[in-house]
């Protein structure tokens, strides 16, 4: 019997793919990769790249709560950026959404992304003891 489950909700873009927002795994969920879409319109919320930036960050928040936790509960945070100049923006939105101790991080130039975006996170977050 698994103990895999489903995470999903229409707070954060849907699925853009064969993939879930995430799986809860036990105490651990793994979450896609999140691109700044607005979830009512499956649209780039801006060109602007601090607005996406907030944006991925927006549609993360929304996927950890619904599986009952929250951005303080990401242990481990994997970002994308087609422009690695943008670094120093993407770690001022960051520490708009996270309080200290800071998840282990990973930031990767790229070439591109879906849909046009500058920027996509993913994440792992353990919740519960």
């Amino acid at each position: 019997m698994s103990n895999k489950a489903v995470i999903n909700t229409d707070n954060a873009p849907a699925a853009i793919g064969p993939y879930s927002q995430a799986i809860k795994a036990g105490n651990t969920v793994y979450l896609s990769g999140q691109i700044p879409l607005d979830p009512a319109t499956m649209s780039l919320v801006s060109d602007d790249f601090e607005a996406q930036a907030r944006q991925v960050f927006t549609n993360l928040q929304a996927v950890c709560e619904e599986a009952a936790g929250s951005l303080q509960d990401i242990v481990k945070l994997n970002l994308y950026l087609v422009d690695l100049d943008n670094f120093a923006i993407v770690n001022e939105v960051m520490e708009s959404f996270f309080d200290a101790p800071f998840p282990a991080r990973a930031a990767v130039g790229v070439k591109a992304l879906p849909k046009g975006a500058q920027v996509e996170a993913e994440a792992i977050m353990v919740i519960g003891d």
